[in-house]
């Protein structure tokens, strides 16, 4: 039995960024397409039907779909005996330089302070990296390249926990209409409620990895996302914010029980290339791609080859 090597492994999640950067899931094609297809403002239709035009020449040539190639976050969901673990960080922080220079995707990663960009999409803690560490020997891995103009417009609000399910919709309202053509809608809402601040916008940003097909198991969480879908949508802000039928492509929510005396509530925008890419991995080097129809990772060619 062959074992995963370290090059093998960040030559994988190489490939795994410019999957994400250069091919929407499916998901995310079809709710676009459904979008197109249901919208009555000629303009709308128009710029949804550039939208479809951009994607498929991207996926076509291998070109990311966007400019801003966002800053690089991974979501791991790692088991404690996987035989790479232990070097697992500095993989991914190879893997992102390398997808840097090879894909390739803009340097996005500028110190706060100085203002000086690293030149390869690397710095103080990014790329960001969630852990889940489980039982067994397989990894699971998401990255998710968020875009600048989404992530402006994203907002922790904290509501009184007496408005309850009320003071959550008018946060998540008011919000998106503030944010308005900014994220360059139409857009995905990722929304996280209770836990504590930042646990309220991470619980957003994971919200963001469900696919748009699938609602929250909780039956009265998934009755808020299709009470805040059919709302947010009737804003009529439209796709980059010109009017239309469709502003939100989706609304995805997450929960945590929360303290008695606060109820924040994460609002995660992301704009309508949202851009993410989950492989399974096995010891031995078996790589399945999870949120694409793909055969193999390997199919996906880098600069040069």
């Amino acid at each position: 039995m062959t074992t995963l090597s370290r090059e093998q492994l960040v030559d994988a999640l190489t490939r795994g960024i410019k999957l994400a950067v250069t091919s929407l899931p499916q998901d995310v094609k079809d709710a676009i397409k459904q979008a197109y297809e249901r919208e009555s403002n000629p303009v709308a239709k128009k710029i949804l039907s550039s939208i479809i035009d951009n994607f498929t020449l991207s996926e076509k040539d291998g070109i990311p779909m966007c400019q801003d190639t966002g800053t690089i976050t991974w979501f791991v969901k790692v088991g404690k005996d996987f035989p790479l673990i232990r070097e697992l960080e500095s993989i991914l922080q190879e893997a992102t330089r390398k997808a840097t220079k090879v894909v390739p995707i803009r340097p996005n990663a500028v110190d706060p302070l100085t203002g000086k960009n690293s030149g390869d999409n690397t710095g103080r803690f990014i790329p960001w990296i969630n852990w889940e560490i489980v039982d067994g020997d397989d990894l699971e891995i998401t990255v998710l390249p968020k875009g600048g103009g989404s992530e402006y417009t994203s907002q922790l609000r904290m509501v009184s926990p007496g408005l309850g399910i009320k003071g959550i919709k008018e946060a998540v309202l008011k919000t998106i209409f503030e944010a308005g053509g900014k994220p360059c809608p139409p857009i995905i809402v990722g929304i996280g409620i209770g836990g504590g601040a930042d646990i309220a916008m991470k619980l957003g940003k994971i919200a963001l990895l469900r696919p748009l097909t699938l609602r929250h198991q909780n039956p009265k969480v998934a009755q808020l996302e299709e009470e805040l879908f059919n709302e947010l949508n009737s804003l009529g802000i439209g796709p980059m914010g010109l009017g239309g039928d469709t502003t939100v492509l989706g609304v995805n929510i997450e929960y945590a029980h929360r303290h008695p005396a606060t109820l924040p509530v994460g609002i995660v925008t992301q704009c309508w290339a949202a851009r993410k890419a989950t492989l399974k991995i096995t010891p031995n080097g078996e790589i399945t791609v999870l949120s694409h129809n793909i055969p193999n990772i390997f199919s996906i060619k880098l600069l040069g080859e």
